[in-house]
């Protein structure tokens, strides 16, 4: 294995938190082209909040001087790894993956490592592999977020019926939001005022088989329940078209995360409770900051720092914020995030 040759040692008020961040290059000195050329691995851009993420990050790498090459894999594992053998190729400076699979994209990372390229992981956790850095938003929490909206809406009287929607299993963070709802539900399910009447894992996140789940929810309770957990908007997105189809939507509180503008539109008009806006200008342009930073070799400070099965891995965790139709103006609308004739149409 290549020499770590970056470290990085942040001191707290209360600890200290030692974090290793690797600039790849065998111990030898390193030449970067004086206009670094960046690589961007994408699961998809079947989403629209990737094309956000896209776009931003492709501009901030660029005004601060780089150049960016994007790739996008439609969710398909081989085809990402042979994006980035491509990228690899092209001799990017730094790598930054947005992983389909996380543990699929540890040969990437290693064939990344034999290249001296360091890497990125990008919103979802690359497991099982030497990886160099992980920025993302704080994954437990926002299944924590979500779950909490529904604890404070349980019942006067009697329990909260409710199903379960959680995103690919190929997706660690879809992991990691169960985990947060786990930590709110368990105790209330264990207290009888919570009733999990279905559950099931939404294959690639994809909406159709979020009201597939529904449907066979409905299918076998019947319509009388009072939530989804929906673990994004676009599962939420495809759970409420079940529920018009039953004449129901509007009733049910259903959450999701991501702030899409449709999952924005429809928390206004009262068909979807609270989403998880995760400021993607934030996560976006720290990224780029940060992949310059790998290309150009320089120390990164990480405070904190996540397992991925291999190694603790030097972590960027970024805040998130619970919307709701009261504070939609004064969060993803005051951002900039979303246009407010857009959203209340």
């Amino acid at each position: 294995m290549n020499a770590r040759i970056l470290l990085v040692i942040v001191s707290c008020a209360l600890s200290i938190v030692t974090g290793l961040v690797i600039a790849r290059g065998g111990g030898a000195a390193v030449n970067v082209r004086q206009r670094p050329l960046i690589g961007l691995s994408m699961d998809t851009l079947k989403e629209e909040r990737w094309q956000v993420d896209r776009d931003l990050f492709t501009a901030a790498v660029q005004a601060a001087g780089a150049d960016v090459l994007v790739q996008s894999a439609n969710s398909n594992d081989a085809v990402q790894l042979q994006n980035i053998e491509s990228l690899i190729t092209q001799k990017v400076d730094a790598l930054v993956i947005i992983p389909h699979d996380g543990a699929a994209m540890a040969k990437a990372v290693n064939l990344a490592h034999q290249a001296g390229i360091p890497v990125l992981s990008y919103d979802r956790l690359i497991t099982g592999c030497d990886l160099d850095l992980y920025l993302t938003f704080d994954n437990v929490k926002v299944g924590e977020l979500q779950a909490q909206f529904l604890a404070d809406r349980l019942p006067s009287n009697g329990k909260l019926r409710l199903i379960r929607i959680y995103g690919s299993k190929t997706d660690n963070n879809a992991k990691l939001f169960k985990q947060g709802q786990d930590n709110i539900l368990n105790p209330l399910i264990a207290a009888g005022k919570v009733e999990v009447i279905f559950e099931d894992w939404a294959d690639d996140w994809k909406p159709e088989n979020a009201k597939k789940i529904t449907n066979a929810a409905i299918t076998k309770n019947g319509p009388n329940f009072d939530a989804i957990l929906a673990s994004n908007d676009g599962t939420a997105g495809g759970a409420i078209q079940a529920l018009t189809e039953e004449g129901i939507a509007g009733k049910i509180i259903v959450t999701g995360q991501d702030a899409d503008l449709a999952a924005c539109q429809r928390i206004a008009q009262g068909k979807q409770a609270m989403t998880v806006y995760k400021p993607i200008q934030s996560i976006a342009n720290k990224a780029a900051e940060l992949a310059l930073d790998l290309a150009r070799r320089k120390p990164i400070v990480a405070r904190d720092a996540v397992n991925n099965g291999q190694t603790d891995v030097p972590s960027v965790l970024l805040d998130i914020v619970a919307v709701t139709k009261e504070n939609l103006r004064e969060t993803v609308v005051k951002d900039g995030f979303r246009k407010e004739a857009e959203v209340f149409q």
